[in-house]
């Protein structure tokens, strides 16, 4: 059996890195009266980082948020990321801050109109919608590299006055850190794309399109919605009483604290999480959520057609098919949570006899 105590530990350091005893109480309260350290490590491996820490990691990216609009024109900001779901796994977290440049909007005009010239599957109300569009579209003469290019070295430009901790090397986001608040902001050069699917949703602001902006390369990265899967997630965990995220910040802690390095980011493990029907849950003890969760993993793992057909929480894209080494990495984490399972097992016999 493996050593609970050291990983309980190194969980209770990450969800109050400050050692706050005040979080820390909060933190145990709730395992008082658990008698088996495996439990108490799966109970709190489930649990949300401390409000106290959320909110200051909010605050923070708001402080540089702040900052950025007292000088910029023409941009518009948006926060991401687990803290916004709720689902990350360390008080000291970042947040994404996204910051678009509104000269123009990424669009799908070729799309619409090769759309127009069939209409197959599609009604009347949405051909009304993307023929406004269509019409409306006016082509953006300026130069949107540039425009983006242009942005990043202004973020970098403001923060670097205001932070004397900003790290301007990375290609996709400048990362600032507040040593006040002691949290990090990971600040993000973007631009908005209208989609299809954001235009037949009456331009709804969660369809909203995000392309990243990459410095190194000079290009914008492929079309991602952020504001849709917030959303999906956030009403997934209210319609399963925050058992869904549960799951994720189990199966995230576990493989943070394996000693293989398993490869596997938000993205797949919310992927995974998602994709279970949530009557196999919605009512399930935290202890049975491990066996949730390792079945639906065993299923990827061993099923070719389910491995292929997972979709990513807003349904965009394919999680694991043509990647058969993430598939191998989700291999590593079953085997984690295998080991878990076996180790409950195993402390229950012990109570037992």
């Amino acid at each position: 059996m493996r050593d609970y105590n050291r990983l309980i530990s190194n969980i209770s350091s990450n969800y109050n890195p400050e050692s706050n005893m005040v979080v820390e109480n909060r933190m145990f309260t709730d395992l008082v009266g658990l008698d088996r350290n495996v439990a108490k490590f799966v109970k709190l491996a489930m649990s949300a980082v401390d409000d106290t820490y959320t909110q200051r990691s909010k605050q923070a990216g708001n402080n540089a948020k702040d900052w950025l609009k007292a000088e910029q024109h023409d941009v518009d900001y948006a926060f991401q990321g687990s803290v916004m779901t709720n689902t990350h796994i360390k008080g000291y977290s970042d947040i994404d801050l996204l910051t678009f440049c509104t000269k123009f909007y990424g669009s799908e005009i070729s799309k619409v109109r090769k759309i127009l010239q069939s209409l197959n599957n599609y009604s009347w109300s949405d051909e009304l919608k993307l023929r406004k569009f269509e019409q409306n579209f006016v082509p953006y003469t300026g130069d949107s590299l540039q425009d983006l290019r242009n942005l990043r070295l202004d973020n970098e430009i403001i923060l670097s006055k205001h932070y004397v901790i900003c790290d301007t090397s990375k290609a996709k986001a400048i990362r600032i850190k507040n040593q006040n608040l002691n949290m990090e902001v990971d600040v993000v050069t973007a631009n908005k794309h209208e989609s299809i699917q954001y235009i037949l949703k009456d331009y709804d602001g969660k369809y909203l399109g995000v392309r990243i902006y990459d410095k190194e390369k000079n290009c914008q990265l492929d079309v991602d919605c952020p504001f849709l899967r917030i959303q999906l997630m956030n009403a997934r965990g209210i319609e399963t009483g925050d058992r869904f995220k549960k799951m994720v910040r189990f199966l995230k802690n576990v493989r943070s604290q394996s000693d293989n390095k398993i490869d596997l980011t938000s993205f797949e493990i919310n992927s995974i999480c998602y994709d279970i029907p949530t009557w196999k849950y919605s009512s399930a003890y935290y202890l049975q959520l491990v066996n949730v969760v390792f079945e639906k993993m065993y299923s990827i793992c061993n099923n070719q057609t389910e491995a292929d057909n997972l979709k990513s929480v807003d349904g965009t894209e394919y999680v694991f098919r043509n990647k058969p080494d993430k598939v191998r990495q989700l291999r590593l984490l079953l085997s984690e949570v295998k080991n878990i399972i076996d180790d409950l097992q195993s402390s229950n016999k012990r109570i037992i006899y």
